[in-house]
């Protein structure tokens, strides 16, 4: 400590007046001394509290990437570990960020700044968010199921907490999903009335999701919040303000009516409280029905005229020793099936050759022609030539072998990777006319040939609501079907949608072959519809 010398004048005697006056100045510096020993003390405990709240989060997050960096591609998997991820990297890393930088911490920042540029956004934490949604919309699995990871044939210890079902209920309704928003609110207010620890105060979930239950136009379920609202905090800004509007609307909409008022439900919010509000989708119900196995129209009678065989490409030569083993899939439109198509090796060197270019997939904006990314396509995909690799030379042949079509006039090959909630909504592969401007000199799309590159634990099914099936990935096969009639006409039939992912990762290549080339390959029908 440094020593401190006091002027000259304070000790030499000047009398009784003087000498106390100095003893007063002496003792305010002793009291001055203790405060700042107070100070200091306070100063190193809340050292030492930052200093253990580093430390305990240090294990946590050591104890957690052990696990993730066992098996990163299975953790990943589970869309509640996706979503933690991304909010973790997010959301805690920088309040643990904003907890070091109270006091310098050179070291820590500089590594924090280096990194931070491949952390996830608000964006990426929002699009996580809004895909564990799109699963409990499509899959019609209860927040709760999700919070304690409860996915179907699935264990996992990935759970929710109150302040992670908090957040979630916060991203829908800030997006104005006051359906979600209830559900996920109503999740965190559970959660905390079970006794769980949280940051996030009751008072708070009460205020958003009063509001969230009012917006769905459950008034009387509304005002009972608020009133729970109003006696924890009965200073709130806006608790008392909304408990009068409300409970003046109620009124009002009972005298319209002519009804007496009934008490809100004493049953807890969940799904199927409320109805989900409609969307641009018209098929949004058989689509999500086919991706839950549910409704697919394969009766007996359409079973019985179903076959598998082996197929010589009519005697290519390059199946000729070798036949691809063919299934019938569906008989009207035809679609079909290959076996044992890609081997493990060739799959790997499709990947490993994609993965470095995989970009969010685009869609053409029907009233620009731009390509521009589209929340109903969630998915990375990657274009490969030919010339790349022998590989993929080998796949486009035989491609041709099999469907005896050319590829002369095909798209390179599109190698897809659908991740957790990765989907791609019901769409034509065919363009409708007018054609998009690269089609005037190949054609339009003649054909589909799907290559599946992986298994899928859960979810990610090809399905056509317009005829009710679905197609699950199966690694190594691929699935063939035409997109036009033998007239050029587009077959509306073949609309398709790619389910989202729930467990696990989809990975997927396809071939969308042309028209010109086929003239004497696949000639003209008759009739429009042949």
């Amino acid at each position: 400590t440094a020593n401190i010398y006091l002027p000259i004048n304070l000790i030499v005697p000047r009398g009784k007046s003087h000498m106390e006056n100095m003893l007063n100045k002496q003792k305010d510096l002793i009291y001055t001394e203790k405060e700042l020993v107070q100070s200091l003390r306070e100063y190193i405990k809340a050292e030492e509290s930052k200093l253990a709240t580093v430390k305990s989060w240090a294990n946590k997050l050591d104890a957690l990437t052990r696990v993730s960096t066992a098996d990163p591609e299975g953790y990943l998997a589970h869309p509640v570990n996706a979503y933690k991820l991304m909010k973790r990297l997010n959301t805690e890393w920088s309040e643990l960020e904003s907890l070091v930088l109270q006091n310098p911490a050179d070291g820590f920042v500089s590594n924090m700044s280096v990194h931070r540029q491949y952390f996830p956004d608000e964006e990426d934490e929002t699009g996580a968010a809004k895909a564990l949604m799109r699963l409990q919309d499509t899959y019609q699995l209860d927040s709760e199921a999700f919070s304690k990871g409860k996915l179907p044939g699935v264990h996992s210890n990935a759970v929710l907490t109150v302040d992670d079902c908090f957040d979630m209920g916060k991203t829908a309704y800030n997006d104005a999903d006051y359906y979600h928003a209830v559900l996920w609110l109503q999740q965190a207010l559970k959660q905390l009335d079970d006794g769980e620890e949280a940051v996030v105060s009751k008072a708070d979930i009460l205020d958003y999701l009063s509001y969230s239950v009012y917006q769905m136009g459950d008034l009387p379920r509304a005002i009972e919040l608020t009133r729970r609202l109003v006696a924890i905090d009965p200073s709130h800004q806006r608790a008392g303000g909304n408990l009068r509007y409300f409970e003046q609307l109620l009124m009002k909409q009972l005298r319209e009516m002519n009804q007496d008022y009934q008490p809100p439900s004493e049953e807890p919010i969940q799904l199927g409280t409320y109805s989900r509000p409609k969307d641009h989708l018209p098929e949004r119900e058989s689509y999500e029905a086919l991706c839950r196995g549910e409704g697919i129209q394969m009766t007996e009678a359409r079973r019985s005229r179903l076959f598998c065989r082996y197929h010589d490409g009519k005697r290519n030569p390059h199946l000729l020793l070798k036949p691809v083993k063919e299934e019938d899939e569906w008989d009207s439109p035809h679609i079909v099936r290959y076996l044992d198509l890609l081997s493990d090796e060739e799959i790997e060197k499709i990947k490993e050759l994609a993965k470095p270019r995989l970009a969010r997939a685009t869609v053409r904006d029907p009233k620009t022609g731009v390509l521009t990314t589209a929340n109903y396509r969630v998915s990375k995909s990657a274009w490969l030539e030919g010339e790349e690799d022998p590989v993929i030379d080998r796949v486009n042949q035989r491609i041709e072998a099999i469907t005896g079509l050319t590829v002369e006039t095909a798209e390179l090959l599109q190698v897809a990777n659908y991740g957790v909630g990765g989907q791609y909504e019901p769409h034509f592969d065919f363009s409708r006319r007018p054609f998009d401007s690269n089609l005037h000199v190949d054609g339009n799309r003649l054909a589909t040939f799907l290559n599946y590159m992986s298994d899928v634990e859960a979810g990610g099914a090809t399905v056509f609501p317009d005829f009710g099936a679905a197609i699950w990935p199966r690694k190594g096969t691929s699935v063939f079907w035409y997109n036009l009639f033998r007239s050029g006409e587009g077959d509306y039939r073949t609309r398709h949608a790619a389910c989202p992912v729930l467990v696990g990762s989809k990975w997927v290549s396809n071939k969308w072959i042309h028209e010109r080339g086929q003239e004497f390959r696949r000639p003209c029908g008759l009739t429009e519809v042949d």
